[in-house]
């Protein structure tokens, strides 16, 4: 019998390419409210084994519904994006906190559960995050800066989810992603904007002087770690840093690839922001490599190209 798997905020950029990667082997729900919406640029929509629902995590009932029979839920569900967080910090929270708690508490009674897969954030190591490791103490901004309740609400899932674990014995695990981008990719995010104006010929913008360092992992990559999550039982009670050190740039470099690949003769603008940045995000993915025997395989220039590609076929 095939196992049914609940993504919860799975129209959205990794859901929809994990439904893609799950939808041959597994009936695959799509919970989702569509704020965000990667599905319609799918083929999952004419997919046998894909069921998608339109709901919000703040619906108890709804959730309880969606999760019926299913042996495995990556929960997604959440407010994304820096400029929509920083609008909308209460709405943040609230849909990280108790949704997260409303999605725990639909699959605490099932029978035959197997993983319950938190998506946290690599935003919980603050602003300085050099070859950071699981172990690692994250650091939190200041008390009311807006920028910092989208870390703060993921860091408590986290929590949430690891201690139904030890309490319960749910099958609970949490991922932190660094800095995702590739085909699908909607709403905000450095590569998305980058791409898209550099394909129009307009001005590509960098906060302040661009030079904020991240380390870059391409879809492709992540998706190989959720499935590895789902199936080791090494990886239940553990947080796991998922990323690629190797694909490290600086923003304004980055910003200088996209426009070459993209063969493009838009300027790079560098405009004043004020408010609070992550200056430098690297992380240890170590623990992934043993326990899980995870292994980016995609360079940053190879999938640039493939994203590259895509938004200009279909944006």
């Amino acid at each position: 019998m095939r196992k049914r798997i609940l993504i919860t905020g799975g129209a959205g950029f990794i859901g929809s390419s994990l439904a893609l990667r799950l939808k041959d082997d597994f009936d695959v729900v799509i919970f989702d409210n569509l704020h965000r919406n990667a599905f319609e640029k799918t083929p999952l929509a004419g997919a046998p084994s894909v069921t998608l629902v339109k709901g919000d995590v703040l619906d108890l009932q709804a959730v309880r519904q969606a999760a019926k029979g299913c042996s495995v839920v990556f929960h997604m569900a959440s407010i994304a994006g820096v400029d929509t967080v920083m609008k909308n910090p209460v709405l943040t929270m609230k849909v990280a906190l108790q949704g997260t708690m409303n999605v725990l508490e639909a699959v605490s009674g099932l029978e035959s559960f197997d993983r319950f897969v938190d998506l946290s954030t690599s935003e919980v190591f603050g602003q300085y995050a050099y070859k950071v490791t699981e172990g690692d103490i994250t650091q939190l901004g200041a008390v009311g800066e807006a920028r910092w309740t989208y870390a703060v609400s993921k860091l408590a899932t986290e929590h949430l989810a690891l201690n139904y674990h030890k309490q319960y014995g749910l099958p609970a695990l949490s991922i932190r992603p660094f800095n995702i981008f590739g085909p699908r990719q909607v709403g905000e995010g450095a590569i998305h904007h980058f791409i898209r104006r550099a394909l129009a010929g307009e001005d590509v913008v960098v906060h302040n002087d661009g030079s904020q360092i991240r380390a870059w992992c391409y879809i492709n990559d992540i998706i190989d770690a959720l499935l590895l999550v789902m199936e080791r039982p090494e990886a239940v009670g553990e947080a796991f840093n998922i990323g690629n050190p190797r694909s490290t740039i600086t923003i304004y470099n980055l910003a200088r690839e996209v426009i070459r690949i993209a063969g493009s003769r838009s300027r790079i603008v560098q405009k004043d922001w004020p408010f609070a940045d992550v200056e430098l995000r690297i992380p240890d993915i170590s623990k992934a490599r043993r326990l899980l025997g995870f292994e980016p395989s995609w360079n940053l220039e190879d999938g640039l190209e493939r994203t590259v590609d895509w938004y200009r076929e279909f944006s």
